[in-house]
């Protein structure tokens, strides 16, 4: 969110980069990305969490097993049908939002994939329906209702005249979890 010269936002890196980490540690090392679009600040912050995770844990980034959509259900399904047709698929893959996970929830079952058994699937957002996913998916929580109140006081503050501390306002993200993800199938 933007307001004359100022903006709200969430910890978008490093809310990729514990999404990721959580994936690796339950031994999942072929971890996919449907990505949002580079021109998306918080799609092109999530991508590089996600790949910071990558590095941390001495795995190299595989630009096979990662594709940038819109945060679109449609577009993810398809980008995740062809990551799920690889050579080489990944065990688990991390969506850069919850509409995108539920096209790779989508794909994989297309595909004959249980989710979390043969695949599985965390997301970014934390909306009602990732909770209402099946299976439900864990997911990367932004705080909107947060993020709603921070606008309005900033809002009120610019409204009364006075400049806000900081020009960038960052939210803390929080991990969730949930069935979709899984230690990985020998």
């Amino acid at each position: 969110m933007t307001a004359a010269g100022r903006s709200i936002g969430v910890t978008n890196w490093s809310g990729a980069r514990d999404a990721v980490n959580h994936l690796l540690g339950l031994g999942h090392t072929r971890i996919g990305m449907v990505a949002g679009r580079s021109h998306s600040l918080a799609g092109a912050a999530r991508l590089h969490g996600y790949r910071a995770a990558l590095e941390e844990a001495g795995i190299g980034y595989d630009p096979a097993i990662v594709r940038s959509t819109d945060f679109d259900y449609d577009e993810a399904l398809t980008a995740t049908l062809h990551l799920l047709r690889a050579e080489r698929r990944p065990t688990a893959v991390f969506a850069a939002s919850d509409a995108q996970a539920l096209g790779v929830l989508e794909a994989a079952r297309q595909q004959g994939l249980r989710v979390p058994d043969d695949l599985a699937v965390m997301s970014f957002d934390d909306t009602l329906v990732a909770a209402m996913a099946c299976p439900p998916l864990s997911a990367v929580r932004q705080p909107f209702e947060e993020l709603g109140h921070e606008a309005t006081r900033v809002l009120l503050q610019l409204s009364e005249g006075r400049r806000p501390a900081s020009p960038r306002i960052e939210l803390a993200t929080e991990l969730v979890l949930r069935t979709s993800t899984s230690v990985p199938r020998a």
